[in-house]
């Protein structure tokens, strides 16, 4: 009898810790981030440490990652969180190219920072408007980044694509850096903050010229897709630039699986509202970031955590 109560009690022990240890295994999480190199990766970092300290029992993973890839990895469950860029976002929640069917998945957590699109030539290439590319050799991202697909679209607009360019690379900031620098290439496209690192080393071996998107333009994009906005990059804001210059550009903002519990999205929100200051250290768009700018409607459904945060906080 002695043996058979010992080995209930022992049970009834094992139970009770697997009881207690299901909690933290269901907040186990893993986070896509942007390619190492980037604002991206080290912002993600940031992000674990905020959640980890602020919600004892979770632990997170973060991953490199990219704008499209990151949305399609919370659709498919191959990540809880991600970084998503809103006009890229958009095109899930529609479920247009390039996604093949609707994010259902993806919720909005925060609005973080905003990112300029950059269609960077060579001063002498005698490119002023980005039509004058056609014949030219183009240097953009990877395909699954944002950057890459703002760039098709912003050459349709134009009335361009890729078959009209002498050559297409897709690449690294560096590579496509290197490329321009040695003349293999004319014009540079990218998304990122300003300014940007990329476009500083460029402009301190080649004198460039940094393209506009007037008004008609970002109209046009904007019918093309809602997450588009316009913002000006400011004169001064690379070497030669002596005039402001508007473009187009798209919010960075945090996603989740839409399955994530309530409780656990309310409670990483408002651990990000709370070390804002924290994340401004590793990406400097994101101070002064408020409450209220989390809050943003960028077109993506809210996680209902985070729509809870924000209600209760009266950012919206």
């Amino acid at each position: 009898m002695n043996q058979v109560h010992r080995f209930e009690k022992a049970l009834g022990a094992t139970i009770v810790a697997l009881a207690f240890a299901a909690p933290a295994a269901a907040q186990q999480m893993k986070m896509m981030t942007g390619p190492q190199g980037g604002s991206w990766y080290p912002l993600g970092g940031a992000i674990q440490n905020i959640i980890e300290k602020a919600i004892p029992g979770t632990s997170m993973q973060v991953l490199p990652g990219a704008g499209i890839s990151n949305v399609i990895g919370v659709q498919t469950g191959k990540a809880d969180l991600g970084f998503g860029n809103g006009v890229s976002s958009v095109d899930g929640v529609n479920g247009v190219e390039p996604f093949k069917q609707k994010t259902a998945n993806v919720c909005q957590v925060a609005t973080l920072y905003f990112q300029y699109f950059h269609a960077v030539a060579l001063a002498d290439a005698g490119i002023k408007v980005l039509s004058d590319a056609k014949g030219k050799a183009l240097t953009t991202q990877q395909k699954g980044n944002t950057g890459e697909q703002m760039t098709r679209d912003a050459l349709k607009v134009y009335g361009l694509d890729y078959g009209k360019m002498s050559k297409v690379n897709f690449g690294s900031y560096t590579d496509s850096v290197s490329q321009l620098k040695d003349g293999h290439a004319q014009v540079f496209t990218l998304i990122t903050t300003v300014p940007a690192s990329a476009v500083m080393d460029l402009a301190s071996a080649r004198d460039i010229r940094v393209l506009e998107f007037p008004d008609d333009k970002f109209k046009a994009l904007q019918q093309v897709n809602k997450g588009y906005d316009k913002r000006i990059i400011k004169a001064g804001s690379y070497p030669k630039q002596d005039k402001d210059v508007q473009t187009i550009g798209t919010w960075t903002h945090l996603i989740a699986s839409c399955k994530l519990p309530e409780d656990l999205v309310y409670k990483i929100t408002k651990a990000l509202a709370s070390n804002v200051e924290n994340l401004g250290n590793v990406v400097s768009a994101v101070k002064g970031l408020s409450v209220k700018d989390m809050a943003s409607d960028i077109g993506v459904p809210y996680h209902p955590g985070a729509l809870k945060f924000y209600k209760e906080a009266k950012a919206m």
